[in-house]
Parts: structure tokens; C-alpha cells; sequence
């Protein structure tokens, strides 16, 4: 009302309306109809007093028509509680204005659309919210945004990266850190090194709700995540989630990241990652910590030696900052984790199982979180870490019986053995393996002496196979004496029921010799 009250005073005292206009009080328009106003109710009068701002108002009121021109009247005016139903529900104007389009027949603009809706936010009472306060050392706030891309030299790929912030809460002093990715492994050891940054802990560690550390959001009981549980009983904070959608409970540090936004990595070149951060460090102590902080009114720096002797010491040894992840067990007796496979007892194959991966280490857990294997962490994709105990028996025997076995085996038995033993596995075309196996499990069945003069006959017809040496033994050739040898007849395998030697001599036919 001041700006009415002045421009009748200048009324009273006789300047015209385009003299009080030039003034910058009120438009010569209005003017014109606070003129007549005033001249009806005779404030004009230098002998009257004008009425107080409560009746200046309500007289004002009573003179203004309260019907609106109908050229302001929005086309949208039929559909405007359509609208703000949709509005409520956080729908997007072009949303809104294709449907107005296709279902009711509108013709109109977009700009109807969004001026409906800008009246509509406005009616909208705004958002109250109190500033908290924080005591040295009672919390940090973490969060990750978006940094600088590298170009790959060899492939031409663009390079992402992120930056880890981490602030502190009364001091505002920051630890910054570009990484690759935000999996759970480059979230904990950011942690770690953002402590030993401080060379402390604050109590604790208010953060959102990323996937590598929160599995499941929730405004009451949120489900953190496993390793991250780990870190926290390290070092001992307490993890304080932000409920869903509710960024503003960590504004310091969201603060913090656009801070370096802003004003580190404009106007700046990078050669690599590694320079990245050796400049984000430097910045951090040289221009971010000596700069006076609109908030707290000191630099961030002079307020952590306040903070440092309050934060909680680190701990004489790290913790084991090892990721957790499901995976199933294959019927390989193998689990596999980041492209590389990792063997398990055989005994588990199907289950879903518990795997800890570690910098150096990987351990796989049952369902009951008991230890069953542990493997050095494979260095590159496609490595396969096989313990032999895990595998099945007969597997086991498998790959136990290698060439150096059945070498070794065939010693046990005699010579003849030895020489039919090298020459399959001397063959340079084909592998022999298997049928070096096959002829040293006969002597399960026949005997090791009936095994070596299968084989010594096996050698005089130049026939050293399998095949041969098992129907000598099958139809007891190996019974017979070879020509120029010993009358001496090996002893039969099988004790009391083997046939003499001079029947199974008889018995022999010539056809059935190999030659």
C-alpha cells in the first residue's frame, strides 16, 4: 500500500499523472482509475485525511472487477481438473499434451499445456527444510558422480570415469578419488583410503542407496550390503543410509561434488588416471581447504584440526575388504567369477553358493557360510584354478593316471610291460593314453605275470595294442611259450580254478595266435 498512499499524496499536492508515472510509482493506467476512485471518496481534499492501509485496501478491492476478460482465459480451462490430476501424479507435459490430443480432442498448443502447469506449481505451497549441524567427528557423507572421459590410445573407446567424495561433516575437508566403476571392490578400497586420508574414522558414514552398498532400500530397515557390513565392523562406523529419494539428507556432500564439478576439472588437462588424482589431491589441500567456506565461515582445513584429535583411530590392522557375491555351482565342480572358474567339492554342484572375492585371494562358503575352498585370485579372464581333492573319485583317478604313472606302473610289472608301455606312448600320430591305461588295469583282472607275458607276446608278433594284449589274455595265449623261450609257464591268476599249464596248451589253437 506505500506505493498507493504516495501517489495520492502527489495527487493532493497537484502533479499531473504522467508526472507521478515518470516516478516509477504506478502505471499511468491505474493511475487514471485511482484518480477517479480518489475523486469520488474525496481523498483528493487537502482537508481530509487519508484512511488507514486496511480501508485503502478494502476499498481497492471492492473497486476492481472481479470478472476476467475472457481473452485470459485458458483453452485448457475444461480440462483443468484432468490436468492437475495428472499433475499430481508427476506426469510430463508433452505426456499430457498428447494425450489432451489423442483421447479428448484438443487442438491447441503446448504452450497452453505448460502455462496450466507452471500456475499449477506455483499453487503448490514450497518445501520447507531445517539445516543439521554436526559435532567433530560424528559423521561423513560419501557419494559418487560423474568425471572427466578418456579416449583409449589403442582402441578409440571412450573411458568413463567417476569421482568418489567423501566430506566430512563439521570440518567440510574432502578426500576425492576417480575411479572406473563403482562395483563393491572400488567402494570399499576408496573407503579405506579415504580413512587413512584422515588418518581417522568418524562415527559415522551417511551415504545413498548404490547397489554396492545398500541390496535393498528402505526407509526403515534397508539391507546393507554384506562386505560393506564387513568394512563398517572393521573400522568401526555405523552406516547411516538416506532414505529413498531423499538426497537432501546428505546435501554437504552432494555440495561437495558439484564443488569439484565446478571448479577442479574445468580448464584442467589429464594425461591419465593416475594424473588425474595426483591433481585432485593437490587441489583438494591447495585451493579446496584454504578456501573460506560459505557455510562455516573458516577454511575446511583450519576446522579438521579441530576434527582430527575427535575422529575414532584406525585400526592396527585393515580388515579384509573382500566383496561377497552368489554363484552356482556347475556341474564341472567349478564356480565362475569375473570370467575366471574356481574349483568346489563335488559334493556342492547345484547349490548356490557364497563367494568372497579378495585382493589376492578368493574363498568360496556353503550355504552356512562354512569355508569349502579357497584359490589364489586368477590374474586375467578365461584362468582356471582346479584343486584335485574337489573333483570325483573316478575323475581323481582319471587325471592321476597320466603318462608318468603308467610309466611307473609299468615297471611294477616287468620289462616287457615297459618297452609295449613307451611304444604307445611314443606313437607320434595318434594319443595312447587311454589304451596305456587299459592295458595296465588287465593286470587287475589276470595278474601282473600273465600281464608282462601277454605283453612279451604282444612285442614278438609287433602288435602293441590294447586289443591284442587283451585277447591274448582272454583266450589264455599268454599260457604258451613263445618259440626259443623258457618252458616255464607263468602262474595262472586266479588260484585253484585256473586250468594246468599242459591243458591250456592243448587247448591252444595256432589260428587264434596274433601275428
Amino acid at each position: 500500500m506505500h506505493h498507493i498512499r504516495q501517489a495520492l499524496v502527489r495527487m493532493r499536492l497537484g502533479d499531473a499523472d504522467r508526472a507521478i508515472a515518470r516516478a516509477g510509482l504506478i502505471g499511468r493506467k491505474k493511475l487514471a482509475a485511482l484518480r477517479q476512485l480518489a475523486e469520488t471518496l474525496g481523498w483528493l481534499d487537502p482537508a481530509s485525511s487519508l484512511p488507514g492501509d486496511d480501508a485503502l485496501q478494502a476499498r481497492l478491492a471492492e473497486s476492481r472487477t472481479p470478472k476476467r476478460a475472457s481473452s485470459t482465459v485458458s483453452s485448457l480451462e475444461t480440462h483443468r481438473e484432468r490436468i492437475a490430476a495428472w499433475f499430481q501424479q508427476g506426469i510430463d507435459g508433452t505426456v499430457i499434451h498428447a494425450a489432451l490430443t489423442r483421447d479428448h480432442g484438443y487442438t491447441g498448443s503446448y504452450s497452453s499445456v505448460r502455462r496450466l502447469l507452471a500456475g499449477l506449481r506455483k499453487a503448490v505451497p514450497p518445501d520447507t527444510t531445517v539445516r543439521l549441524d554436526f559435532a567433530p567427528g560424528e559423521a561423513a557423507q560419501v557419494d559418487f558422480g560423474a568425471g572427466p572421459n578418456f579416449i583409449d590410445a589403442l582402441t578409440g573407446e571412450i573411458m568413463r570415469t567417476w569421482v568418489f567424495v567423501m566430506t566430512l561433516c563439521f570440518s567440510r575437508h574432502q578426500y576425492i578419488e576417480f575411479v572406473w566403476d563403482q562395483t563393491v571392490a572400488t567402494w570399499l578400497g576408496c573407503h579405506r583410503r579415504a580413512f587413512t586420508w584422515f588418518n581417522g574414522v568418524p562415527e559415522r558414514v551417511i551415504i545413498d542407496n548404490a547397489k554396492c552398498a545398500i541390496t535393498r532400500a528402505c526407509v526403515h530397515d534397508p539391507a546393507v550390503q554384506r562386505a560393506y557390513a564387513e568394512c563398517a565392523e572393521g573400522y568401526g562406523f555405523r552406516i547411516d543410509p538416506c532414505p529413498p529419494h531423499d538426497p537432501q539428507k546428505k546435501g554437504i556432500v552432494e555440495a561437495g561434488v558439484k564443488y569439484v564439478k565446478r571448479n577442479f576439472l574445468p580448464l584442467r588437462e589429464f594425461r591419465d588416471l593416475v594424473d588425474l588424482n595426483a591433481q585432485g589431491q593437490r587441489w583438494v589441500t591447495q585451493t579446496a581447504g584454504v578456501r573460506r567456506h560459505g557455510t562455516t565461515g573458516m577454511p575446511p582445513l583450519e576446522r579438521f584440526e579441530l576434527e582430527r584429535a575427535t575422529l575414532r583411530p584406525l585400526p592396527d590392522r585393515h580388515p579384509d575388504l573382500g566383496s561377497w557375491h552368489q554363484v552356482k555351482a556347475h556341474r564341472d565342480c567349478h564356480v565362475q567369477f569375473e570370467r575366471a572358474w574356481y574349483s568346489i567339492p563335488f559334493t556342492l554342484v547345484g547349490q548356490t553358493l557364497w563367494l568372497k572375492a579378495s585382493p589376492g585371494l578368493v574363498t568360496v562358503h556353503d550355504a552356512q557360510h562354512r569355508q569349502v575352498a579357497a584359490h589364489v585370485r586368477a590374474e586375467r579372464p578365461g584362468q582356471r584354478h582346479t584343486t584335485s581333492d574337489h573333483l570325483p573319485p573316478d575323475a581323481q583317478a582319471f587325471f592321476a593316471h597320466d603318462r608318468a604313472w603308467c610309466l611307473t606302473q609299468a615297471k611294477t610289472v616287468g620289462p616287457a610291460c615297459v618297452e609295449l608301455i613307451e611304444a604307445l606312448l611314443g606313437d607320434t600320430i595318434a594319443e595312447r593314453l587311454r589304451a596305456a591305461q587299459g592295458v595296465l588295469r588287465l593286470s587287475d583282472k589276470y595278474g601282473r605275470d600273465r600281464l608282462e607275458a601277454a605283453c612279451q607276446r604282444a612285442l614278438a608278433h609287433a602288435a602293441p595294442q590294447y586289443r591284442v594284449v587283451k585277447e591274448i589274455l582272454a583266450g589264455g595265449h599268454d599260457l604258451t611259450p613263445l618259440p626259443g623261450a623258457p618252458a616255464t609257464v607263468p602262474k595262472p591268476h586266479g588260484g585253484r580254478f585256473a586250468r594246468d599249464a599242459a591243458s591250456l596248451f592243448a587247448a591252444a589253437s595256432p589260428s587264434k595266435l596274433v601275428h
